[in-house]
């Protein structure tokens, strides 16, 4: 069994209980995953999992027609690798999720500690944004191809937590303002 089999094998595994999840469970109030890790921007899971699907028949139809570079390859794998896994956590954390007490319609945070948390979240992307540009500087200088392709995991690692700073950033200022027009 080929590895585009074994992962095309859990992928069918994965889209089966995706279909059952999302008609359980509906459509999430926001997206599921990060842009980067996605392109579809989904609500339910299904989608997320046929854009797996999808890069798969992308990568066999370019190893077929003998197109595929070995780098890209190595890419592209651990890209759907990553899909993968984050479908995997979203699925095993069901029933944790079920059983999350729901906040209160009514209940805000006060605004003293909104804007203790925005503080706090500028401070966490100034530093996040430091560390992408070192981890850019060190590729930039690396000598090696296994070199190279650790440090673009680490910068795409970075660069997908100073995207969601940057989220909770936003989300803590319309919160801010959400609080201040209210008064």
């Amino acid at each position: 069994m080929s590895d585009l089999s074994r992962l095309e094998a859990i992928v069918d595994q994965l889209l089966h209980e995706a279909i059952q999840i999302d008609r359980q469970r509906k459509e999430a109030k926001y997206p599921l995953f990060d842009e980067q890790l996605f392109h579809c921007r989904s609500k339910l899971l299904t989608p997320c999992v046929k854009e797996i699907q999808h890069e798969i028949s992308a990568l066999r139809k370019e190893r077929q027609a003998g197109k595929l570079l070995a780098s890209r390859t190595q890419y592209i794998c651990e890209s759907i690798v990553a899909q993968i896994q984050a479908v995997q956590r979203e699925i095993a954390t069901q029933n944790i999720r079920k059983n999350e007490p729901r906040k209160k319609a009514g209940w805000r945070k006060p605004i003293n500690e909104l804007r203790q948390d925005l503080a706090k979240h500028k401070e966490w992307e100034s530093r996040l944004a430091a560390m992408v540009r070192d981890k850019e500087m060190q590729l930039s200088r690396s000598a090696t191809f296994a070199e190279q392709q650790s440090m673009q995991k680490e910068v795409l690692a970075l660069e997908g937590r100073l995207t969601r700073c940057r989220s909770s950033l936003a989300n803590i200022e319309k919160s801010i303002n959400y609080s201040e027009r209210g008064r």
